[in-house]
């Protein structure tokens, strides 16, 4: 006796494809408006992690797999937001430290000297034209 698969009917395929796509353009219009910042990567991150999911969950078949599979699967894109976010509160306190420990070795105002302040090397009245006196 053969098993059969399970047939998914070719339409889920392309609406997820379509939704991959319309997602695709939602992550490029975070850099064309030029967002920066913790919005700027909130973004970016909430937009690759759901076209990863759909992937898995759609491509790969996951949707329609066991529960300790997709928990599995779905642990390691949990400890990798984690990570992420125990690297940014790292970050954040290493700049912290730097900024108030360490010299960047530029003054702390920088006074300008105005045109013409300089005073020439021969203010002794003689001219030097090059020739012997």
């Amino acid at each position: 006796m053969a098993t059969e698969g399970q047939a998914h009917p070719i339409s889920v395929y392309l609406k997820i494809w379509i939704l991959l796509f319309v997602l695709s353009v939602f992550s490029y219009m975070v850099d064309f408006y030029q967002l920066q910042g913790w919005l700027r990567w909130s973004l970016i991150l909430i937009f690759m992690f759901l076209k990863a999911g759909f992937i898995m969950a759609i491509f790969m078949h996951m949707v329609w797999e066991r529960m300790a599979l997709v928990v599995a699967l779905l642990s390691p894109m949990v400890a990798v937001l984690v990570f992420i976010a125990i690297m940014g509160y790292e970050s954040e306190y290493t700049q912290n430290s730097r900024d108030l420990f360490f010299d960047d070795g530029k003054p702390d105002k920088v006074w300008a000297v105005p045109h013409g302040a300089h005073k020439s090397d021969h203010n002794d009245g003689s001219h030097s034209t090059g020739e012997a006196h």
